[in-house]
């Protein structure tokens, strides 16, 4: 209980912070980095460096209630095939602006719901994309599955197309934490979609689960557990549940007094962490989860583990490439988003505008800062020596930093020369212990709880 206590005396259960899957965050985009800078960063790429694309699909059939991401229901398909057309359409702009021989090393469809889509729109925009960026060697390809609205037809066409990772949202099995988000999702059914995933040969499963959601509780989170490791996941992403109803209206259809309290909610996160590493899986960062011998955990062990908006990644391409409403870029310069209404999306791109509408671009102290907070994501270290062969003498600009950490987070954060640590009691610190470094906290941003 002391150690719950110190956690609360930090600041766990009442400061609200990043996810920091960027940085700087996307509070501080602006409209003065838009449509220009993002067509001067894709004329700038090196033909000789592959890049990562993702697709943003925004359309449900059912708007759960917990999501914060930018979705729009539907009933029909024509707004979906109206969007692929204009998807189409941006992608023949990246032909006319991109160096030739550029290659694509990752693909990652998400949404919304990827999978709403026909078997005939999968190899249509599956098509589109390859004609514009083939894939580079040890290409990999992700989609992120509904097990509600995927079948054999749309799983065959997939695999069809390369698909070699398939992210399986879940959330919880338990009847009514589902009603409660506004997600129905029986068990038998999602079975069925990983025993179809495996019979096409799949050789990546991902399963996505939250903790904090309503009526949760310890059984019921572990009664959840059980039934995923029945599919025998390659990675697990365990996610906190963000209740922010400021940013995403739909969330204020959640009962917030049937949310579980700070002490539930921690004990919820650890729980299951402690279930997935018995089971033998490697805790990756803060809230990801994976098999010996995954590309996440090779990564980890080498090194290499990157953080992305789509969290811990393995993925080494240093530009990610946005396309579709809402989605953002990752340029060697910056970030640039794309408009996010749908509607004004495709109105820039009927127009042959760049749909950038906001954007940041980068200084060297921002890249600095960034890879330091990446290197805590990742590691739950910060080191020095490490920066320094990268960004050379400005590295050590941030010695006064680890000493803030270490003197405000102590027992939790450890200082040794040009090396700050992180216990493993103290994880669950770690965005807040990040957002010392971050230089960028405008003024009247709300986030989501650090816990």
């Amino acid at each position: 209980m002391e150690h719950i206590e110190t956690l609360r005396a930090l600041g766990l259960f009442d400061t609200r912070v990043p996810r920091y899957t960027s940085y700087p965050t996307a509070a501080v985009f602006t409209p003065r980095t838009g449509a220009g800078f993002q067509q001067r960063s894709l004329e700038e790429l090196s033909p000789k460096e592959p890049v990562s694309v993702y697709i943003h699909i925004p359309f449900c059939e059912r708007l759960c209630w917990f999501c914060a991401c930018h979705t729009q229901g539907t009933q029909t398909l024509g707004p979906v095939e109206s969007y692929i057309e204009t998807l189409e359409a941006e992608l023949e702009m990246l032909r006319d602006t991109l160096p030739n021989g550029l290659r694509m090393g990752r693909l990652h469809w998400g949404g919304g719901t990827p999978t709403i889509l026909p078997p005939p729109l999968i190899h249509r925009l599956a098509k589109a994309i390859r004609s514009v960026l083939p894939p580079a060697n040890d290409f990999e390809f992700s989609v992120e599955i509904d097990p509600t609205m995927v079948d054999r037809a749309k799983i065959g066409a997939l695999a069809a197309e390369g698909m070699t990772r398939a992210s399986i949202g879940i959330q919880d099995f338990n009847p009514q934490v589902q009603k409660a988000i506004g997600r129905l999702q029986p068990f038998e059914v999602t079975q069925a979609c990983v025993d179809d995933l495996r019979a096409a040969d799949i050789t990546s499963l991902n399963t996505d689960l939250v903790y904090g959601l309503p009526h949760q509780n310890l059984a019921r989170i572990e009664d959840t557990i059980d039934k995923v490791l029945t599919f025998a996941p390659d990675r697990v992403a365990l996610f906190g549940y963000a209740h922010v109803p400021w940013v995403s209206k739909r969330q204020k259809l959640i009962d917030e007094d049937a949310l579980p309290d700070d002490l539930a909610r921690y004990s919820l996160a650890t729980r299951a962490s402690e279930r997935f590493v018995d089971a033998g899986l490697a805790a990756i960062g803060i809230d990801h989860f994976a098999r010996p011998g995954d590309g996440l955990a090779t990564a980890l062990d080498k090194g290499r583990l990157r953080r992305n908006f789509q969290g811990y990644t393995a993925d080494s391409c240093q530009t990610l490439i946005g396309l579709g409403a809402s989605s953002i870029s990752r340029f060697p310069g910056g970030y640039v988003q794309n408009a996010p209404a749908t509607a004004a999306y495709k109105q820039r791109i009927a127009q042959g505008v760049f749909p950038g509408a906001r954007g940041y671009q980068m200084t060297e102290e921002d890249r600095l800062h960034a890879r330091a907070i990446e290197q805590l994501m990742c590691t739950f270290a910060v080191d020095l020596d490490a920066l320094s062969d990268e960004f050379g003498a400005p590295a050590d600009k941030l010695a006064p930093y680890l000493k803030e950490m270490a003197e405000r987070f102590a027992p939790f954060v450890l200082l040794d020369g040009t090396r700050m640590e992180v216990a493993p009691k103290g994880y669950a610190l770690t965005r807040i212990i990040a957002s010392v470094l971050d230089q960028h906290v405008p003024e009247g941003v709300r986030y989501s709880r650090a816990s």
